[in-house]
């Protein structure tokens, strides 16, 4: 595993042609990979346009088997470019089961597991749950070529639950493959307020946890949403190392793993966690 590694996120707007859309993210990848990237991730869902805005039974369609042709095509990828890639999918595992699936490909492009998405929220434009099934796998890490990361998926990004227990178990970086904007009522004001929300929860995973945090958005007006882009990518005390603006984008920056280490001897809030009082976590309210 590498010490200093550069990371890449691909923050991109959608069309309604999912191949249109797989070409231009490989393009990005092979980009990225050009001017030195170790770890690309790509945007939650990034074959489509974002769907879920919609009730409508046809974009069941869009679903694939996590082992099809999409999955093979960035295998291939990552081992032609000996890239990490971390990929957002639209999972149909069988007949009426859908995810909102991560898959993790090796630098050699062995397939190193997916992630299925646990949160999923039924918000205005944003009705996952008439799509997705909450996912089954567990807070997962995967350990690749340039270090042990952890993937999580948008929704799953205001859990501090969530991002501790991918943490300890070694991630050193959380991924999250995101799609988040603003309604036709929301003006600028409020957009901001969203996005600093947004961030703040984000780098807070990365300083009460020790590690870094990379969160990708996508960009671009679909239906009545407006994606804002804003990807950024924090160390583990917090700090913004790079963060995108509102257009299509290729964010980088380089991390040095071994920081990780240093900032959880400095502030070690694993050591001082007390975990014989937490039971009460498993409750959904405390009467």
């Amino acid at each position: 595993m590498a010490k200093n590694v550069h990371l890449a996120l691909i923050q991109m707007s959608c069309s309604p042609n999912p191949q249109e859309n797989q070409q231009k993210a490989e393009e990005r990848i092979r980009q990225a990979a050009s001017t030195g990237a170790q770890i690309i991730c790509l945007q939650e869902l990034y074959r489509s346009e974002y769907f879920c805005q919609h009730f409508d039974e046809q974009y069941f369609d869009l679903a694939e088997d996590m082992s099809g042709e999409t999955t093979q095509r960035l295998s291939d990828l990552a081992a032609e470019l000996g890239v990490v890639i971390i990929a957002s999918l639209f999972e149909k595992r069988t007949e009426g089961i859908y995810h909102n699936t991560a898959v993790v490909l090796d630098a050699d492009g062995k397939n190193l597991g997916i992630y299925r998405k646990a949160h999923i929220p039924d918000d205005p434009m944003f009705y996952e749950k008439y799509y997705f099934t909450p996912g089954d796998t567990g807070y997962k890490v995967f350990d690749t070529r340039f270090g042990r990361i952890g993937v999580l998926i948008c929704w799953d990004q205001w859990y501090p639950e969530a991002a501790r227990l991918t943490a300890l178990q070694g991630a050193k970086i959380l991924f999250y493959p995101t799609a988040i904007g603003t309604l036709p009522n929301e003006g600028a004001e409020e957009r901001e307020e969203f996005m600093q929300a947004w961030q703040t929860i984000q780098r807070s995973h990365a300083v009460a946890n020790g590690c870094y945090v990379a969160s990708v958005n996508r960009v671009g007006t679909e239906g009545e949403l407006t994606f804002w882009g804003d990807s950024f990518i924090c160390g583990p005390f917090g700090k913004v190392l790079a963060k995108a603006g509102d257009g299509e984008e290729i964010l980088s920056a380089d991390v040095d793993l071994e920081a990780v280490e240093k900032q959880r001897r400095t502030w070690p809030y694993f050591r001082d966690r007390r975990i014989d009082t937490y039971g009460d976590l498993t409750k959904r309210y405390i009467d």
